[in-house]
């Protein structure tokens, strides 16, 4: 072998060892920002055309002191991807027992979403305006608008990180002027794309209020976030939601979400 083909041969052998060592995270194609969000969206409130769970929420203050909550959350799509109807009816404890809160969610930015909550024990029918709806969801660390989800169009989005397991995303409101934070994050997991992690800063940049995918289970082939958990850094409260006996594509009646049903659920959305 002559000189000049053993050099050849070592440049190559070192080219295909880089090749080999560099890892697979950094080969693969990262997807563009909008299929990112647009897919994290679907697995995140779009999961079939319809469904239903039963929900427990546990709310614990700062001194560990513990409320807990009990509801039957129904959630019907209009549109795929875009505008959807939730209602949810509350069993327990009694002293918000037959309390019922809707959502007419509209995506985009033309129309605002359209909410209602029922106070059986004035019998009064009120609506959510649009300012109330970054404020606690019934006393607990969830606000209003985590329910039902936050319209994409509300903000812009920048991919600012990529690891092995996560896209990481910054959204910056587009009507800073509305809510109460600066801007999120979420975390993204790059195999199933459901967002795993929320982490909202103030308007000076400090992190302030923090939402998790604690666990998830695969339900009629879909992931599904079984439990959540949003932390209050400020407060040092923390709320858990679990869900259970959740179904999708149950076929839903268009009827159940409109406000007749408020003061009367039907029967076989609540069974």
């Amino acid at each position: 072998m002559t000189k000049y083909m053993t050099i050849v041969l070592i440049l190559l052998v070192f080219a295909l060892s880089s090749l080999a060592a560099e890892p697979k995270s950094a080969v693969q194609k990262v997807p563009d920002i909008d299929t990112i969000t647009n897919k994290a969206n679907m697995m995140a409130y779009y999961q079939g055309m319809d469904g239903k769970a039963k929900v427990t929420m546990t709310i614990t203050n700062k001194q560990g002191q513990k409320r807990e909550r009990e509801f039957i959350i129904l959630r019907k799509d209009v549109n795929d991807g875009g505008d959807q109807k939730y209602f949810v009816y509350f069993e327990r404890p009694a002293d918000v027992r037959r309390m019922v809160y809707m959502v007419h969610k509209h995506t985009g930015l033309q129309k605002d979403d359209d909410r209602w909550l029922y106070l059986p024990a004035l019998d009064l029918v009120k609506r959510i305006a649009t300012g109330d709806k970054r404020t606690s969801f019934i006393g607990s660390d969830f606000l209003y608008e985590d329910v039902s989800g936050r319209s994409l169009a509300e903000d812009t989005h920048e991919l600012i990180e990529t690891t092995e397991q996560y896209f990481v995303i910054k959204n910056v409101p587009i009507k800073a002027d509305t809510v109460e934070f600066g801007y999120y994050n979420v975390s993204i997991d790059r195999k199933n794309f459901v967002p795993m992690k929320m982490e909202y800063f103030d308007k000076q940049g400090k992190p302030y209020r923090i939402i998790e995918s604690k666990k998830v289970e695969i339900i009629q082939g879909f992931p599904t976030v079984v439990t959540s958990e949003v932390t209050d850094l400020k407060t040092g409260g923390k709320t858990e939601m679990a869900f259970s006996d959740v179904k999708y594509d149950i076929n839903l009646g268009d009827d159940i979400f409109t406000e007749r049903y408020l003061r009367k659920p039907p029967r076989e959305a609540m069974r």
